[in-house]
């Protein structure tokens, strides 16, 4: 699981060299993990005061193409790059599935605005991780990311259980006050499903490429497209207008700029890692980033929460099997 790729060449995590960088791979899965209780607190205000959790969504994917923009016009390679995906799209040398990451990367949005007032975001954030969970298990051992196959082995298939168990902890002080609907649960375990695959559609991009930030481009044009077309829909078939954008704080902008870095690394790290290995590291950075805010604004402890961050971060040390660790001894 732990495993690195460099130039194409499987490097062994017991080589001496690499250990430097596998540990920075896995502090960049923790870290985006954490930039997500961030990024949930800004979307989440923006949304208030927009009256609209979509309206929120398509407010943060236009910041994240509009950063993505400035981006592409600094930087030469990144134009190339781009020009590499759209050629090989042309040429049918890049298959076409392996773009429909924004697709996904909207679903996991929609299914977020339209089922969080109903049944809560503990109950959500389950719901999620147990779809993105189970479906990473299939995708590594599908082999549809670029390090290839992963056979599902019993510690894989612990770790992945654990990391349901984690979120399960963390939220166990919530749960009992969402309203379930099993309709609404059902559409975020596929939103869930949906992120696994486009983990791995997303690294398969920057394997052709060698350069992250064209992941981002690939979700946010994608996604935010989408996104725009419904609410576009929304509001017309509503008769009603859209609420203009506050001007202050600027911090509630933020979700768009987080974004673009969140893809961009997280297919980088999947390309490294594996899809099962993201996803425990990003659940264990979120959980402890909500640690750390809880302390800093509210300078209250979360008993369950840390339980949840616990359970993430041993789910993390399994995955990989007591083989790995006894061969870096």
């Amino acid at each position: 699981m732990w495993p690195c790729i460099s130039r194409g060449r499987v490097i062994s995590s017991t080589d001496s060299g690499p250990r430097a960088g596998q540990a920075f791979v896995l502090a960049a899965g923790v870290g985006i993990g954490a930039l997500t209780a961030i990024q949930s607190r800004a979307n989440g205000s923006l949304a208030a005061d927009l009256g609209s959790g979509l309206h929120a969504a398509v407010v943060s994917f236009g910041v994240g193409l509009v950063v993505l923009g400035l981006l592409a016009a600094a930087s030469a390679r990144l134009r190339r790059a781009i020009r590499s995906v759209v050629s090989g799209l042309r040429d049918r040398s890049l298959p076409r599935w392996q773009v429909l990451g924004g697709v996904l990367g909207a679903l996991f949005i929609l299914s977020q605005s339209v089922s969080v007032p109903t049944i809560g975001v503990a109950l959500f954030a389950v719901s999620l991780v147990a779809g993105q969970n189970t479906a990473s298990l299939l995708v590594d051992a599908w082999g549809l990311g670029p390090r290839g196959k992963q056979p599902i082995s019993s510690y894989r298939f612990l770790s992945a259980g654990l990391g349901i168990l984690a979120v399960v902890a963390a939220t166990s002080g919530r749960l009992g006050s969402e309203d379930f609907s099993l309709p609404f649960v059902l559409l975020v375990v596929v939103a869930g499903i949906g992120v696994a695959f486009q983990q791995a559609m997303n690294a398969r991009v920057v394997a052709r490429t060698g350069e992250p930030l064209t992941a981002s481009y690939v979700t946010f044009i994608g996604g935010g497209l989408l996104l725009g077309v419904i609410l576009a829909i929304q509001t017309v078939a509503a008769g009603s207008t859209l609420q203009p954008l506050p001007a202050w704080p600027l911090w509630l902008y933020l979700g768009g700029l987080i974004g673009a870095v969140w893809v961009a690394t997280a297919a980088w790290v999947v390309g490294r890692t594996g899809v099962l290995a993201l996803g425990l590291l990003t659940t264990a950075g979120q959980l402890l980033g909500a640690l750390v805010l809880d302390l800093l604004l509210t300078d209250v402890v979360d008993v369950h929460l840390l339980v949840g961050m616990t359970l993430a971060f041993l789910a993390v040390a399994v995955a990989p099997g007591p083989q790995y660790w006894r061969r870096s001894r």
